[in-house]
């Protein structure tokens, strides 16, 4: 991933929890914030709910693999957390890549120009 760096803290993903805008899809859940950083920062959560080690190890590789094949096309300067839904194990990398590229990508440029359309921050959620 050469325009992303990798989120590791906590701290970094509740923000995004709390304060980013979320995207909802049956195979997963994209939370974006703006971050003011030359770089995007990237999370992947995988629960229990997956599956076993292998399982999520396996959707954590799909994402990775989709997000290399798409950050070229991704607005800079955002956190992203990605997790992982049961249903993503039945796709193929191709097809997480064609979703990334028509969905997530121009979802991610809308919540970086601010644009509220279909997508909600979790404060307007509660």
């Amino acid at each position: 991933m050469m325009l992303t760096e990798v989120i590791r803290q906590n701290k970094e993903f509740q923000l995004c929890y709390h304060k980013g805008q979320s995207i909802g899809t049956q195979y997963v859940v994209i939370y974006a914030r703006r971050n003011h950083l030359p770089v995007n920062r990237l999370g992947i959560t995988t629960g229990k709910k997956v599956g076993n080690a292998v399982c999520r190890s396996r959707a954590r590789r799909l994402i990775r693999q989709a997000w290399r094949e798409n950050e070229i096309n991704a607005p800079l300067g955002l956190d992203i957390v990605i997790v992982a839904r049961n249903k993503l194990l039945e796709l193929k990398s191709t097809e997480l890549s064609e979703y990334f590229q028509k969905q997530a990508i121009p979802a991610l440029h809308r919540i970086y120009s601010g644009e509220q359309q279909n997508i909600r921050s979790r404060r307007e959620k509660k």
